[in-house]
């Protein structure tokens, strides 16, 4: 059998990663001296308090060989194979972790993925992963059809401050925007696992105001999108949102969920994020 193996980035929860048999590998939050792990030690809400109250930016590691290690170790022992989704390599160093650790097992089938993806789509890339090896496809089957999701996924976020972004090196081509428009509202993509500028608004309400109507004109109707929404700590706009897209695109499903501190880190308070995949 295939065995599916992500990390927190994906917005896994570790209770739901748990229930599906799918090892949940940790980011890690750094304050100063301090390192918590995002499954066990650290939630989003206690990472928002810890952030008002420090004075610098924190940093985030990627899960450490050493955590891949016992998991390989099992899993090839027990003759499964392996296909481990990682966030983009433009945004987190998990592929690389991941794939320092498959060099301890050469005859394992271990197969690393890159996904250039992070968040709720990548989550569900995830999933439909999982669903796949339950029902017994092989490794190929399911790579090839995670990289064709991959290629049909949009991930558009709006951003309070570009500060969290530039601060942490997660700016991408963005960083075009910064200096003397960094008060600008601006909208942006992550394109081939890059963030990239797409609008600037100058104030917030346009800001929304145009991220709606680039989704509502953009998304498929209906739940073939898997459309979701992430935020950062601001809950009650996410569900509002939701509730607009529900009405507009005719769709019962809409998950919404808080972004987790490894994310958190570099987008900022107040985010709000909406992925969703486009027709094949």
């Amino acid at each position: 059998m295939i065995k599916i193996i992500t990390d927190t980035t994906s917005c896994i929860t570790p209770q739901m990663a748990q229930e599906l048999g799918i090892p949940l590998l940790p980011q890690f939050i750094i304050f100063g001296s301090q390192q918590f792990r995002d499954d066990t030690e650290l939630n989003s809400d206690k990472f928002l308090e810890k952030l008002k109250a420090s004075s610098t930016l924190p940093k985030t590691a990627a899960p450490q060989p050493s955590l891949y290690s016992p998991i390989f170790e099992e899993f090839s022992r027990n003759g499964h194979g392996m296909i481990v989704l990682c966030p983009s390599t433009e945004l987190s160093g998990t592929f690389r972790g991941a794939s320092v650790a498959a060099h301890d097992f050469p005859t394992a089938d271990i197969n690393i993925i890159d996904t250039r993806s992070i968040g709720s789509g990548f989550g569900e890339m995830v999933l439909h992963a999982q669903r796949m090896a339950n029902l017994g496809e092989n490794t190929q089957t399911i790579i090839d059809a995670i990289n064709q999701m991959a290629g049909r996924e949009r991930l558009l976020f709006l951003v309070d401050t570009l500060e969290y972004l530039y601060k942490g090196g997660r700016i991408g081509g963005a960083k075009a925007l910064v200096g003397s428009v960094l008060q600008v509202k601006p909208i942006l993509e992550l394109k081939n696992g890059r963030v990239e500028p797409l609008e600037s608004q100058r104030t917030k309400h346009r800001a929304l105001a145009r991220f709606k109507q680039i989704i509502e004109t953009d998304c498929p109707d209906g739940e073939v999108s898997h459309l979701s929404i992430m935020h950062g700590g601001n809950d009650a706009e996410a569900n509002a949102l939701a509730q607009e897209f529900k009405a507009h695109f005719n769709t019962s499903q809409i998950p919404v969920c808080f972004l987790p501190p490894a994310m958190l880190v570099h987008a900022g308070p107040g985010v709000i994020v909406v992925s969703y995949f486009k027709k094949a």
